[in-house]
This record gives structure tokens, C-alpha cells and sequence, in this order.
């Protein structure tokens, strides 16, 4: 299956990046040089980066890549098996938070940081499809550091859509897409430098 290259698309956030049964629009770069170094410093040194787990066949399975769970209040949020309880917000966070929500006009209750150091370190095809979140709300997409190839797959004609999330950037996924999408950050070793994602979410309160 042929895989749909956007590597040099408009970063028009009105253009869905999906052919069909689901949305994804991605904004381009919303925090410019400065503030994107400023913010990826600002989260190395204040986040409590935690080693993520996954259960496998009944075992608990830790990864190379580090993640944190924040959120307005101490949410709990089951994936992979294993069960996060989100710690209050941090300034950087919420500055970070209000930025998108302007841009965006959505709101956002909740956030899962995703550290990789470098482009060893991927993320394996999956849907965020959690009972926890609300379901067909958006999930915003913030990246700091590396620019990272970043991939989905439709469950069922298992096209493919490609994209370069560039530093500072935002894309956002909302609608159905969870539903008929799977998405990747594959590894590479031609990245050498570490990217921080941030994916602002709604859990159902």
C-alpha cells in the first residue's frame, strides 16, 4: 500500500489531512525558535519523567521512552494495561495549554507528555481510543525538539497518510479518526536529537 507523502503541504489548518473517516488538520509552527527552545528546557528539567509501561502477557514491560500524565485534576487514565494518575499542572504547561486553546478554540482538561531522546525511540501503531477520553473529542499534538516523521493507517484500506512534524508545531486530530485511524512515530537513525510530544486530551468527567 502506497503511502500519501505531506511533506510539503500548505499547513493550511483548514485542509484535513485525511481522505476520508476522519480529521486531521495540522497548523504548522505555532511557537516560533525561541519559545519552542524555551519550552523544551522549561519541560527536560521540571517534568518528572517516568520510564512508560505496557503489559504484555501478563507482565509489566518498561520502555526507553519517558512519558508524564498531567491534568486539571488527578485524572485516572488506563492504556496499555497499566493505570496513570495525572499530576496537577505546571506553569510551563498551562502557558503551553492556554497558546493552543487559543489557536485551536478548544479546550483541553488533560495532557500525556511523550520524551523520546533520540530517533531510536518510536511509538508502534495505535489508536487513542481509551474509554477514559471523550470520545471524538480533539487530541492536540505539540511537538518541541526534533522533527519527527509521523504516520497513520487506515484500519480497514490500510492507506497510509504521512507527515513531518516540524519543532514547535501543532496538528490536531478530532472526529472519527480514532475510530477508523491507527498513527506511529516509527524510529529512525538519522535522528539523533532528543523531541518532546504533548498531547493535550478531554477525559470524561
Amino acid at each position: 500500500m502506497n503511502t500519501r507523502d505531506l511533506f510539503a503541504q500548505c499547513n493550511d489548518p483548514d485542509q484535513n489531512l485525511l481522505p476520508q473517516d476522519g480529521e486531521v488538520y495540522y497548523h504548522g509552527v505555532v511557537f516560533d525558535q525561541a519559545q519552542a527552545d524555551h519550552y523544551f528546557n522549561e519541560l527536560m528539567h521540571e517534568i518528572d519523567w517516568q520510564a512508560d509501561q505496557a503489559q504484555f502477557g501478563g507482565k509489566i514491560i518498561k520502555t526507553a521512552r519517558k512519558v508524564a500524565w498531567h491534568g486539571e485534576r488527578d485524572f485516572r487514565y488506563r492504556y496499555s494495561g497499566v493505570e496513570k494518575i495525572a499530576l496537577p499542572w505546571t506553569k510551563t504547561l498551562l502557558s503551553i495549554k492556554a497558546a493552543i486553546e487559543q489557536k485551536s478554540q478548544i479546550t483541553y482538561n488533560s495532557c500525556l507528555l511523550n520524551l523520546y531522546h533520540d530517533g531510536s525511540e518510536g511509538m508502534a501503531w495505535h489508536s487513542d481510543g481509551e474509554k477514559d477520553l471523550k470520545q471524538g473529542a480533539a487530541i492536540a499534538s505539540v511537538s518541541f525538539g526534533a522533527e519527527r516523521r509521523f504516520m497513520f493507517k487506515h484500519k480497514q484500506s490500510k492507506e497510509k497518510v504521512a507527515i513531518l512534524l516540524a519543532q514547535g508545531s501543532l496538528l490536531i486530530m478530532q472526529g472519527e479518526t480514532q475510530q477508523h485511524w491507527q498513527h506511529r512515530l516509527p524510529p529512525t537513525v538519522k535522528i539523533t536529537e532528543p523531541r518532546i510530544n504533548l498531547t493535550f486530551r478531554t477525559i470524561q468527567t
